[in-house]
């Protein structure tokens, strides 16, 4: 088993993560770190570190293009049932992560993704997301380990696997370009998980198989990412088009954008009721559906802890971050529209 960590100068993180590896209850073979255009430290504190390190060559493609290089160094030397996991250089991996995610493999499971929580600090904006990923890992426990993203974060393959996605971008049945992963996509992780289901294998993300990453600690950052996230996903689903594999994620976005509408609606409403007839006393039925709805918010925070569950209840500031996320999802439908180049931005 072979870990790729793409780095592109995380000199102050870099560490972190390999020990991370290291310290897996199953050890991997090979750690390497994979050098991208790096100007500061990365590859001497890898070296230093216990990991190898690949330096890409002449990448202008960002994480996808390092990690193509990278992939096509160490391919030949793999069998088909080798793994390579591939983890974000700012993110740690739970000690049995990787012995996790092998158990999991069987022959209709092509990878097994991550489950991602955030890591401490960032203020109210980093509780938030907190709260968002942990609500995201707790839909995925409820849906039985499903993984709708083979996230960035980490992500094991079987060699075959990618050898076979690769095969299936150069005869055209994918598009991407002619390596494992696509170089036209914003959002390579996203990308690469429906190039797996396309091939008819499952993705997975086991509980058990949990990371740690980092919160975003600015609005601008979080724009930036956000904006990464979703214009991505979109162009991901206009390049694949309508498929049985692309159907449900073509339906989460149509009911994200009814969500969001509808959420503005009511705001709307509320604003012209209070401000035209006052406030307007309290109906039982009312209150009792939005009683539901405060204890659904609870119940999936609470293992994020105390100040999660105080800030689910008292609702405001997640309907500021809502409102957040709904201006990162028509700003993104509005760009796809208009055909704007959305360039990628370190945060």
């Amino acid at each position: 088993m072979v870990v790729l960590i793409p780095a592109h100068n995380e000199q102050d993180r870099i560490a972190d993560a390999i020990r991370g590896m290291q310290q897996q209850t199953r050890p991997p073979d090979l750690i390497v770190v994979v050098a991208d255009n790096c100007t500061d430290a990365t590859a001497e504190i890898s070296w230093e570190c216990g990991a190898d390190v690949f330096a890409s060559v002449e990448n202008i493609h960002k994480k996808a293009g390092a990690l193509n290089q990278a992939i096509a160094w160490v391919l030949p030397h793999l069998a088909d049932r080798d793994l390579i996991l591939v983890q974000d250089a700012d993110t740690v991996l739970n000690p049995w992560f990787v012995e996790t995610a092998m158990a999991t493999f069987n022959r209709k499971v092509g990878a097994v993704g991550g489950v991602f929580y955030g890591e401490p600090g960032g203020g109210l904006l980093g509780l938030l997301q907190r709260m968002e990923f942990q609500r995201y890992a707790w839909e995925i426990e409820r849906n039985g380990g499903k993984a709708s993203v083979l996230t960035g974060t980490g992500t094991m393959f079987r060699a075959r696997v990618l050898r076979e996605v690769r095969a299936a971008r150069r005869s055209g049945r994918i598009g991407g370009g002619t390596e494992c992963y696509s170089l036209a996509s914003l959002t390579e992780d996203d990308e690469i998980t429906k190039a797996v289901k396309t091939l008819g294998y499952r993705t997975m993300s086991p509980s058990r198989c949990s990371v740690t990453t980092e919160v975003m600690t600015s609005l601008p950052k979080l724009w930036h990412q956000r904006m990464r996230w979703q214009r991505g996903a979109l162009e991901n689903l206009r390049d694949y088009g309508w498929t049985r594999v692309t159907a449900r994620y073509f339906l989460q976005q149509i009911m994200m954008g009814f969500g969001a509408l509808s959420f503005l609606v009511y705001l709307a409403f509320m604003t012209l009721t209070l401000t035209v007839y006052g406030w307007p006393g309290l109906s039982p039925v009312w209150t009792a559906i939005g009683s539901v709805f405060v204890v659904e918010k609870v119940v999936s925070v609470r293992r994020a802890g105390p100040a999660a569950v105080l800030v689910a209840l008292l609702m405001v500031p997640e309907m500021l971050y809502d409102l957040f996320q709904h201006a990162v999802y028509f700003a993104s439908l509005w760009g796809l529209a208009r055909r704007s180049e959305e360039r990628w931005v370190a945060t």
